[in-house]
């Protein structure tokens, strides 16, 4: 029998002022990732498919952007372990939309350091919501 160890899951959500579409087609152009996620992705470049080269502090990485926008969704996802990643979800919510990132946590990850990340991911919902409210 085969074990099973989830990571700890980590979920915020955002209303935008937007319809869900909108969110999509901001969030599934990857060349706005250093718009809203400037610690993480200084640059982007298409490398092939839906594989992306993001330069970030820490060197390059490869990432793959999976889209499925009649569904709401877009995940950014390792190229090389696609379980790894930030994973959004863009669903009406009456008028306009919530906004989903979720993220996973290996086990025996340090409380502070999810803490940390997950106040990014708040800094990185405001500032996607910023942007498509704005756009017409």
């Amino acid at each position: 029998m085969t074990s099973f160890a989830p990571g700890r899951a980590e979920t915020r959500t955002l209303s935008v002022a937007a319809p869900p579409e909108r969110v999509v087609e901001y969030l599934s152009d990857p060349r706005h990732l250093p718009e809203w996620a400037p610690g993480f992705a200084t640059a982007v470049d298409h490398e092939h498919g839906d594989v992306w080269r993001v330069d970030t502090g820490d060197g390059p990485r490869r990432v793959a952007v999976r889209v499925a926008a009649a569904h709401g969704v877009v995940d950014f996802v390792s190229a090389d372990a696609p379980n790894l990643g930030l994973f959004t979800r863009a669903v009406p919510n009456l008028a306009g939309a919530e906004l989903i990132f979720s993220l996973f946590f290996p086990e025996g990850t340090e409380p502070a350091a999810v803490d940390a990340q997950m106040a990014v991911v708040g800094e990185e919902l405001r500032a996607v919501r910023e942007r498509v409210e704005r756009r017409e």
